[in-house]
């Protein structure tokens, strides 16, 4: 149970990159360091704002993932398109490069702005656990597998069942086609980054309520991995994200149980190279033959 709360988080991170590589063939390395954003704001709402910190509550852990949604989907926005919208045309090196200095951007500016010291962060009221056949469940990890199992759903009705999600699909398919169509460009790759910036806002703030610390380089390492989960599923494919930050997260816990947890980083970038030279379009992905 651990291990799928954890690959629910990696999967909703996963989407942000997957989601914005279908329709940009861009890997937004920066895209880890919302996440982290959304906990620092998450922390900074709760104990500055609203002490939630002391006294938590749903409807001010509601209060609080909201405000993260809306700042980090509004920075998301600002990312595209001051960093990568200029970029368009140029070669993907250019965009690659760029999106690694946003990166860094954040970190560093994130600790300017908050301090590199790590903060406790709890935003969600204190429940005894669960105990289901037999299972001890955290109450952290139930509300976090129910909360990322809604926002899948809720994703997957606006990709394949509403009109803007037609128009991303056909962005991702072909943009010029696309754009001949009627379909604003612009306006659907920009959707496209708030949407993947409010997913990895409650991630960040179911994170940071399971591992209750938060600090400005929080963003690196679960950033990475949701990479590799985005990777293992097949980049650029919405159910492959979700299915891959599961596998990836049971795959964590399960080494962590039953060997070390310092094996855990090890495990994680070697199912990454192992999909890599097996099936490097991801267990859902598939292969296209590119004209070069």
């Amino acid at each position: 149970m651990d291990g799928v709360s954890l690959g629910a988080i990696y999967a909703l991170i996963a989407l942000g990159y997957t989601m914005v590589y279908g329709v940009l063939q861009l890997i937004n390395f920066a895209h880890g360091d919302v996440f982290m954003l959304g906990s620092m704001i998450g922390w900074y709402a709760s104990a500055r704002w609203t002490g939630e910190s002391q006294h938590p509550s749903i409807l001010g852990a509601v209060a609080v993932t909201l405000l993260s949604m809306v700042l980090c989907g509004c920075v998301g926005f600002v990312i595209e398109r001051l960093a990568y919208r200029p970029l368009r045309g140029a070669p993907k090196i250019n965009s690659l490069i760029t999106a690694i200095g946003v990166s860094f951007f954040l970190e560093y500016g994130g600790q300017y702005a908050f301090g590199p010291n790590p903060r406790a962060f709890g935003v969600l009221p204190h429940r005894p656990p669960l105990h289901l056949f037999g299972i001890t469940i955290g109450y952290v990890d139930v509300v976090t597998i129910v909360i990322s199992v809604l926002l899948m759903v809720v994703l997957q009705r606006i990709v394949f069942h509403s009109r803007i999600g037609t128009a991303m699909r056909a962005v991702s398919w072909n943009p010029s086609v696309a754009a001949l169509m009627g379909i604003n460009i612009d306006f659907i790759i920009s959707f496209t980054f708030v949407l993947g910036s409010v997913l990895a806002a409650v991630a960040g703030i179911l994170y940071a309520s399971k591992y209750p610390s938060v600090h400005p380089l929080m963003g690196l390492m679960p950033g990475l991995k949701a990479f590799v989960a985005a990777v293992l599923g097949g980049i650029g494919n919405v159910p492959g994200a979700m299915l891959g930050g599961l596998l990836l997260g049971l795959a964590e816990q399960l080494v962590s149980g039953y060997t070390s947890s310092s094996w855990r980083d090890a495990v994680a970038f070697g199912i990454l190279i192992l999909i890599l030279l097996i099936k490097p379009s991801g267990l859902l992905g598939k292969g296209t033959a590119e004209k070069v």
